[in-house]
């Protein structure tokens, strides 16, 4: 959703009074919907606060953006010097009066040539009113302004009175109209009545504040309908006015829980192993020298390589000594910028004044549409305003990153160790995701710490890690926490090689135990080699004396049966001649043989 079409739509159910959107950045928003429509508003304020710029935009807007023809009495510039004025932010009123849409007309008042009589009144002006009213068919109309039209009069009942028609008029016309007017010493404006008779009032003011000048808004009255109570700082740029907030001033952002890498991965594992929210806001605080700058970068890089597009505001270094700081670390942030993944903007803050900065930051962002914005640092704004403004610019930046689902970084100076929970610019409550940096020292070094303070809406680390910039980017590394406290540094170096030795021994001492079971092993393998070989020969003699044994049992059992055949012993009944006596005489024969 555009900024310009929530302008449009941002009415509360419960406002029943017409109202005519302007067209104008925030505007609409502060007004809850817009002007009264069919009623006149005054604005006023001093000279070179926008007045007449104010009610051009409102005209050419409403013929460009709303199909609703304007007209323009001017009592004191012509037609040719509005036109210029106004052609730098890309209003053709030229062009609009030819096409019917605008009608300006200008009316000189000689103050010489009035008769201030109790019968004057402002009939003519009228009657001119009424020719250019319906020579567009105007639904608009701008007056500028109401003390030159009343300039030549002194008696207040008179005053009072034409005043009172005039409004009267417009509202019978159910023109939707703005009568600028100049500012009084002790008033609104210069007669101290419009205000009274007008149905909304908008004061514009000019002013100067630490050499840095800031245009300020506010509705003083608006009958039959809320609307916004504060004074609302607002800018004259190259599109228009611009009044901030420049989003809406509800609460209604959607949200995703789609997760981007921070571009470390034990970073992202602090973060519930995922990363950031998309369209979250992180801020990334800690004193100089912490490693903010180096944290975003990486970001960025990885932002980049996931094919998308970042932004980055620098307010401090200029984008060639960021890219040549990052690849001392082994980013190369040139790359993105030549395929057009990466876009700097740096300027210094005190160049522009808060509200122009804002809008100059919304203009580049529209420009470009990234995923993700990198503002370094923020700390940085505390030169252009008081800390109010500066932390009601921050809400309002931060809701409009959030209104379009950008999800952004920010970087911020933090004093001292003794405030190192607190932000410079007082917004840490603002922000989704809280990363803190510090100096750690013990042992006469300086170490860097990284905390996550809070993140909302998913699990993180409560742990300290140690920030570590290395030629191949950022390293995470465990801290010790012993009896001794927190080391880091050399001290966590020597815990380190204390650890590595005792695990060395450890190693050693297992790899011997386990050299001796080996060694063990083996020579019990040999003896039952060795017993295996003995049983195996005892075994073959065994077996040989056993095979002795029964070759001479079988010979002696032969030769018994020879002899017994020989000595006759086997004769019977048979004498000699039966089957036995066969077979041993065979046998024998066999034996023989």
């Amino acid at each position: 959703m555009s900024i310009r079409n929530a302008g449009k739509t941002r009415v509360r159910p419960a406002d029943k009074l017409p109202k005519s959107p302007t067209g104008i950045r925030g505007l609409d928003e502060v007004t809850l919907g817009g002007l009264p429509s069919g009623r006149p508003t005054l604005v006023c304020g001093g000279a070179g606060c926008g007045k007449t710029i104010f009610g051009l935009e409102f005209l050419v807007r409403g013929a460009r953006e709303y199909g609703e023809a304007g007209v323009f009495m001017s009592f004191e510039e012509t037609d040719r010097e509005l036109t210029t004025n106004v052609a730098s932010m890309g209003f053709d009123l030229k062009g609009l009066v030819d096409a019917g849409k605008l009608a300006i007309d200008q009316v000189r008042i000689d103050r010489a040539d009035i008769e201030e009589t109790g019968e004057y009144d402002l009939e003519g002006i009228f009657v001119r009113l009424q020719q250019a009213v319906e020579s567009v068919k105007a639904k608009r109309v701008v007056l500028d302004t109401i003390e030159s039209l009343f300039s030549a009069f002194s008696n207040e009942t008179i005053l009072r009175a034409e005043l009172r028609r005039l409004f009267r008029w417009l509202k019978d016309r159910n023109l939707t109209a703005i009568i600028t007017g100049e500012s009084g010493e002790r008033t609104l404006t210069r007669f101290g009545l419009e205000e009274y008779v007008a149905d909304c009032v908008i004061v514009l003011d000019h002013r100067v504040t630490n050499q840095a000048c800031t245009r300020r808004l506010r509705v003083v009255k608006y009958r039959g309908t809320i609307h916004g109570t504060g004074e609302y700082p607002f800018m004259i740029g190259k599109h228009g006015i611009s009044v901030l907030p420049i989003t809406s001033l509800e609460l209604g952002h959607e949200v995703t829980d789609k997760r981007i890498s921070s571009g470390i991965a034990r970073l992202d594992d602090m973060l519930g192993g995922r990363g950031y929210y998309a369209g979250s806001s992180i801020l990334v605080s800690g004193s100089a020298g912490t490693g903010k700058s180096s944290l975003a970068a990486h970001f960025v890089d990885a932002t980049c390589r996931r094919g998308e597009r970042a932004l980055y505001f620098a307010s401090e270094e200029s984008p060639a000594q960021i890219i040549r700081n990052m690849r001392s670390i082994g980013l190369n942030l040139s790359h993105w910028t030549a395929v057009g993944r990466l876009r700097f903007h740096a300027a210094r803050p005190t160049f522009y004044g808060l509200e122009k900065y804002l809008v100059t930051i919304q203009d580049e962002m529209l420009a470009f549409a990234p995923q993700v914005v990198v503002f370094d640092p923020i700390s940085s704004l505390s030169a252009i305003g008081q800390f109010q403004d500066v932390q009601s610019m921050m809400s309002r930046m931060i809701d409009l990153f959030k209104n379009h689902g950008i999800t952004a970084l920010f970087t911020s100076l933090v004093g001292g160790q003794d405030a190192v929970e607190q932000s410079e610019v007082g917004v840490s409550s603002l922000m989704d995701t809280w990363i803190l940096l510090r100096n750690l020292e013990s042992d006469g070094e300086r170490n860097r710490g990284l905390y996550v303070l809070k993140s909302r809406g998913m699990a993180h680390s409560n742990q300290i890690r140690e920030f570590l910039l290395t030629s191949r980017g950022i390293r995470l590394v465990d801290v010790y926490v012993g009896n001794a406290g927190m080391l880091t540094g050399s001290a966590r170096i020597a815990r380190e090689a204390e650890e590595r030795a005792r695990a060395l021994a450890r190693k050693q001492d297992v790899e011997s135990k386990q050299l001796q079971l080996k060694r063990r092993y083996e020579e019990m393998t040999a003896q039952i080699s060795s017993l295996r070989r003995q049983y195996r020969a005892e075994k073959a003699q065994v077996q040989r004396e056993i095979r002795e044994i029964k070759k001479q049992a079988h010979q002696l059992a032969s030769d018994e049966a020879v002899m017994a055949i020989q000595r006759h012993a086997d004769r019977g009944s048979n004498n000699g001649h039966g089957p036995h006596t066969q077979s041993a005489r065979d046998e024998v024969t066999q034996h023989a043989n």
